[in-house]
């Protein structure tokens, strides 16, 4: 018979007491007083050494088997199925998806020390010193934090890397927007924007890095230069939320570990479900990954009354894109990266040739000129015109384009005039 080295202390501590009081150095109430228990339950001690023996010291509970012990069975099947599927899973969230998909009902702490004591998962690390975090926002909406992370997301396609955008709310850990795009650029960022503002409004202020679509940094590491925003900057702006740039990762720990989190966990359930296009991953964060995130991690925040200010007919679509001063040509063309945008004749001018306007290119890829309030067209993302006539000289018009977006006109060839055999020259009959 086998008893825990804590029973087999505690034995030997009640018969050297009572052993003590027998031999008269210390009295009985002593004897209590050192086993921290009632006199009668040392006189019934004292009763069972004497029928029994050192063996009748020991607890009785543990000759019985706990009622409440986990059957080895299941035990065993919550190892293999880790091992199986779930290898390489944190605890926290495999213990998710097999209570939900696999009907584990062990508790977690169990789980945890169950997956420890076999070897699958190691033992988390003790925590550095004490660190105060920053108290979050109240409200919802008041304080968003917007980043990217570079990772290889898609397991079953190793030698891809993207960039997944988040946007996480400072008040309630809400992941109001989590997107995978090929690189972190300002098109991808106007995307996110869009997408949180006409879902929630607009937000009070907006915290990220110093990337180069954020702010201009003249010199790295140095301060920001406001003079000169970036196209997310003037967007900001123009819609009135305040921008924080982080000047450390560590200012930006919220997102930092939101980041970590969704490392440890995205990963493993795309892979889990097979996908390998970022357009299904995409669609499996909207449908499944953000419910579950926010199931699990956000809380209400510390005042009901949200923060985020209705759009109110704002217009999204003229602030949220790029804007570019150009010059208009002698032919009355302006050329944004190669997308030649033939203006048309306007009212009251014989030529708009020599005129500064705006080029927006907006996120769905279409351009638009303008010249103050004046809209002087709209053009898709070839530089065809939207809302007039085709340009005319259709093969200058081909010559700006790149050859990659060249659409393939077909080539009139000229037709000769077809001449009659020649006649001798002399008087006519």
């Amino acid at each position: 018979m086998v008893f825990a080295a804590a029973a087999v202390e505690r034995a030997m501590k009640i018969q050297e007491v009572i052993m003590r009081a027998l031999s008269g150095a210390i009295t009985w109430l002593q004897a209590a007083d050192i086993l921290g228990l009632d006199p009668r339950s040392v006189r019934r001690w004292r009763a069972r050494y004497d029928a029994g023996g050192r063996v009748a010291l020991y607890d009785r509970r543990c000759l019985r088997p706990s009622r409440r012990k986990a059957p080895a069975l299941e035990v065993q099947r919550i190892l293999r199925l880790y091992r199986e599927r779930f290898a390489g899973w944190n605890v926290r969230h495999f213990y998710r998806f097999a209570r939900r998909d696999h009907a584990v009902t062990l508790s977690y702490s169990f789980v945890k020390l169950a997956l420890q004591e076999a070897g699958l998962v190691r033992k988390g690390r003790a925590r550095g010193r004490h660190r105060r975090r920053r108290e979050p926002r109240a409200c919802f909406g008041e304080l968003l934090h917007l980043d990217g992370s570079p990772h290889a997301w898609l397991r079953r396609c190793p030698d891809e890397r993207q960039v997944l955008l988040t946007v996480v709310d400072d008040a309630t850990k809400r992941l109001l927007y989590a997107q995978l795009w090929p690189a972190e650029t300002t098109a991808a960022v106007l995307h996110a924007l869009q997408a949180v503002c006409t879902t929630w409004g607009l937000p009070i202020a907006l915290y990220t890095d110093r990337a180069g679509w954020a702010f201009h940094t003249p010199t790295a590491g140095g301060p920001i230069d406001r003079t000169h925003p970036t196209q997310v900057g003037r967007a900001l702006e123009r819609l009135g939320i305040e921008h924080i740039g982080a000047y450390s990762p560590q200012a930006r720990g919220r997102s930092e570990r939101l980041n970590r989190t969704v490392q440890g966990r995205l990963v493993n359930e795309l892979a889990l479900a097979g996908i390998t296009t970022r357009t299904t991953a995409n669609a499996y964060l909207t449908e499944r990954f953000l419910p579950d995130y926010d199931a699990e991690f956000a809380h209400p925040p510390a005042d009901p009354t949200s923060a985020f200010v209705p759009l109110h007919g704002v217009d999204l679509d003229t602030i949220l894109c790029e804007h570019e001063e150009r010059t208009v040509g002698q032919d009355n063309v302006v050329v944004l990266e190669r997308v030649a945008l033939q203006l048309a004749k306007q009212p009251g001018r014989r030529s708009c040739a020599g005129l500064r306007v705006t080029v927006r290119r907006h996120l769905d890829g279409r351009h638009s000129v303008w010249r103050g309030t004046q809209c002087w067209g709209h053009y898709d993302a070839t530089g065809l015109p939207l809302d007039g006539p085709r340009p005319k000289n259709a093969r200058a018009h081909l010559a700006q384009e790149p050859r990659s977006r060249r659409r393939p006109y077909l080539a009139i060839p000229q037709t000769r005039r077809r001449l009659g055999p020649r006649l001798p020259i002399g008087p006519r009959p």
